[in-house]
């Protein structure tokens, strides 16, 4: 429960920074707020904290479609799609990771396509759908190998071995 409470707090936090007037933006100074909303939401997503997914992946996906910025648009389709999952709405969840996987594999992003499909395989473990957690946790699997994700390959791994 302390980790919800430090993420509140850091979401707390930058909030309060972004309200602030500041000085003028110079590349690598600071963040701009589709970047902040792209850390919230991701990190929110990764915690599985329906709270605050429901409070940044919104903000994400308007900031993204308003800047036409696709990663960041498919981290958004990425976070609804945990959004549904947590409440139980698991057909919306599968459209938003079939949109987040199109928009990584036209910006050939690995790594997030490998994100993308071990959550895939994650959500259809809890459906006992396992023949399709498995082919999902082989394309994650697929994605990470291919550029030596060692940290994801072994959580992969583990939620293959898992499923026998």
């Amino acid at each position: 429960m302390q980790a919800k409470g430090e993420f509140a707090q850091v979401s707390e936090n930058m909030e309060t920074a972004r309200s602030k007037p500041g000085q003028p933006v110079k590349r690598g100074t600071m963040a701009h707020e589709h970047e902040l909303y792209l850390l919230l939401a991701d990190a929110a997503a990764e915690r599985r904290d329906l709270a605050a997914l429901r409070e940044h992946a919104p903000r994400l996906e308007e900031l993204a479609l308003c800047d036409d910025h696709r990663l960041y648009l498919g981290i958004a389709q990425r976070a609804w799609a945990v959004t549904h999952w947590l409440s139980g709405e698991y057909e919306p969840a599968q459209a938003r990771l079939e949109r987040a996987l199109e928009l990584f594999r036209q910006l050939d992003t690995r790594w997030q396509a490998g994100r993308t499909h071990r959550l895939a395989g994650e959500i259809h473990v809890e459906s006992s759908n396992l023949e399709e957690a498995r082919r999902q946790f082989g394309l994650a699997l697929e994605a990470f190998e291919a550029m030596k994700a060692i940290p994801d390959l072994e959580r992969t791994r583990a939620a293959l071995r898992a499923l026998e």
